[in-house]
């Protein structure tokens, strides 16, 4: 130990040493309990990452888990869902070697990027004093060598910094910890480590390690916006509350049901906001948008003022803007001003619950009318008996994804989380998962990313078993292709005894694409297997999911019908390891509900049914709001 010439204590430790023992010192709480910040580190080594940063978390391996992944990609989509999870209030740590492991996490940083959500990304980079360029892995820029691979995050990250002085975490850890834990700014942060900083010695200040407890600021709203909102909510005959992700991570979801029932209004849930509530909560009218229900659309084509509370009202919530009224006006709620000024809303910038609180507080006696929620009710009640009709069990040849869903939802427990995100699943459980329990619920669909599925899966596992941790296990849901992209994780949970259930519904390739290529006037190609370029297109190959789970470790079993599947979940859920279940499933049957969708469709085009795809585009662009 050393003494600055400050008079500060001081003590000296590799870069890579300090920053890790930085990580050990920040703390949290959840429920009333102090936890670690950073709950653990998802890490492949390699050069980069291996000599100096892998010394330093072999140490505090007991304090900080370091957990092995098998692809980068994975591991940090495994620590953005631990981070959903935790809704926002802990972090994990991805670390790679430089070159293709670090590129490998971008997609990771893109899903974080896109759904708000809180990682550490940590990578190995080349040499600050340029010595032995070009390193194994370097790729190099003709016009300026400052640039690496791990450039390429700045795009994909709320905070980016590469640490060429070891001094230089002292100043950036607490603010990529900052900007992770800000409502306003959270995001996945980046920190590259040239592997000769990595190993540079210093003298740091002893209270830059003294333990800290960070809290989730909550943000109040500009008095003035709160009261125009106010006055305008006063004026609305049939208003309507769009619940998002942000209802969920500011822990509002309590306070935004009472707020509703108390004056009569419904609420209808994003993909992210989904489970923010319960199904049977008597003022929950259903998912809206583009994988949305008929009640739920039904009341955003009748609004006049439409609450939306954390949301950043993507194309799938707003239907490409034809989901409502060109006279409709918006109250936007939201801790971030980029999302609040969107479409010309009435911005109120805040954190969701001490806004829905003094809202609340201004409204005095006020009421949207005696039959306005009865109403919403009533309409949910029809779409409750269609999503009944769907997943009635039938002797049909196939089960369809609708009845799938019926089965896990009636075999659940009502603490097990529904995991999902790309394909045909998203829409199919968003409009038909029946959520038991709040925060049971993760479809990634703020980025729709191939290959979350199995890797949240893992982050789930791990969250639910911490502090805070809600039990039960994860059911993860998936179509064969989505499977076949990315299904290593299910080895690392059976490594690491993170037990959840994987279902597999078997379509035969990617149902849902397909289903937008046909429905937009293009014959079926390369999306299904059997349109495919392949050799025997008659009778593609069959995966046999059930040996290839098993050939990792975990327990499998193919099911025929849908009793077999019933039978197959009761089973899983008193298995102690992941447990994978395949099903042949249809893919062309579908639940409606639907909004449309703006997407490109061809202006011109020798073939008659894309010629008529185009006029249907047109006149759904005649629906779209002017001016948002």
């Amino acid at each position: 130990m050393g003494r600055a010439h400050t008079g500060q204590s001081t003590i000296r430790l590799t870069m890579t040493q300090a920053l890790v023992r930085y990580l050990c010192s920040q703390f949290t709480e959840i429920d009333g309990q102090r936890v670690p910040l950073f709950a653990g580190v998802f890490g492949i080594f390699g050069h980069g990452n291996v000599t100096c940063l892998s010394e330093a978390l072999e140490a505090v391996q007991d304090q900080l888990p370091t957990w092995r992944g098998q692809n980068e990609q994975s591991m940090a989509l495994a620590a953005i869902a631990f981070a959903k999870a935790k809704r926002r209030r802990q972090i994990m740590v991805a670390t790679s070697s430089i070159g293709p492991g670090a590129l490998n996490m971008i997609t990771a940083a893109g899903t974080a990027h896109a759904n708000r959500l809180p990682v550490l990304l940590i990578a190995g980079d080349t040499f600050t004093n340029r010595l032995p360029d070009p390193v194994l892995q370097q790729v190099e820029n003709f016009n300026d060598p400052t640039l690496t691979v791990n450039d390429a995050f700045k795009a994909v990250t709320r905070y980016w910094d590469r640490i060429t002085h070891p001094a230089q975490i002292i100043s950036s850890l607490p603010q990529a910890i900052a900007a992770m834990l800000d409502p306003a700014d959270c995001g996945p942060a980046f920190i590259g480590l040239p592997q000769d900083t990595q190993e540079v010695a210093f003298d740091y200040p002893e209270v830059f390690f003294e333990e800290r407890l960070w809290t989730i600021p909550r943000p109040r709203a500009d008095r003035d916006a709160l009261a125009r909102a106010v006055a305008l909510l006063k004026t609305a005959k049939t208003p309507l509350i769009i619940a998002g992700g942000g209802v969920r991570y500011s822990g509002a979801e309590n306070a935004v049901a009472a707020f509703a029932l108390k004056r009569g209004i419904p609420v209808v849930e994003t993909i992210a906001g989904k489970g923010g509530m319960t199904h049977l909560n008597p003022v929950h009218a259903g998912p809206i948008g583009i994988v949305g229900s008929t009640s739920a659309n039904a009341l955003a084509a009748e609004a006049d003022v439409i609450i939306a509370i954390g949301t950043r009202l993507q194309d799938f919530t707003t239907g490409s803007w034809t989901a409502f009224s060109h006279e409709a006006q918006f109250i936007s709620i939201n801790a971030a001003r980029f999302d609040a000024v969107k479409h010309r809303a009435l911005a109120v910038v805040g954190d969701a619950l001490e806004t829905v609180t003094e809202l609340d507080a201004g409204l005095g006696d006020w009421h949207a009318g005696p039959s306005h929620l009865p109403h919403a009710q009533a309409l949910f009640a029809e779409w409750n008996a269609l999503l009944d009709s769907h997943q009635v069990v039938t002797n049909g040849p196939i089960p369809t994804y609708a009845q799938v869903i019926g089965i896990l939802n009636k075999t659940a427990q009502p603490n097990d989380t529904l995991i999902g995100a790309a394909g045909g699943t998203p829409g199919e459980i968003t409009k038909g998962w029946r959520v038991k329990d709040p925060n049971t619920f993760d479809c990634e669909f703020g980025f729709s990313c191939m290959g979350y599925e199995i890797a949240a899966g893992w982050g789930h596992a791990m969250a639910k078993g911490g502090a805070g941790g809600s039990g039960g296990t994860p059911i993860v849901m998936l179509g064969d292709g989505t499977y076949m992209m990315m299904n290593s994780d299910i080895y690392s949970a059976v490594l690491t005894g993170h037990k959840m259930i994987v279902v597999v519904c078997d379509n035969g390739g990617y149902a849902v694409i397909s289903r937008l290529q046909q429905f937009k006037g293009v014959p079926g190609f390369n999306n299904l297997l059997k349109d495919c370029r392949i050799q025997n297109a008659e009778n593609p190959l069959h995966v046999d999911f059930v040996k290839h789970a098993e050939s990792m470790g975990a327990l499998a079993r193919n099911c025929e019908s849908l009793a077999d599947l019933e039978d197959a979940m009761i089973w899983a859920q008193g298995n102690d390891r992941t447990t994978v279940i395949s099903i042949t499933s249809d893919a062309y049957a579908w639940v409606p509900g639907d909004a449309d969708w703006d997407v490109g469709v061809p202006e011109v085009s020798t073939r008659d049914s894309v010629n008529a795809a185009r006029e249907s585009q047109i006149a759904i662009r005649t629906k779209q709001r002017v001016g948002v």
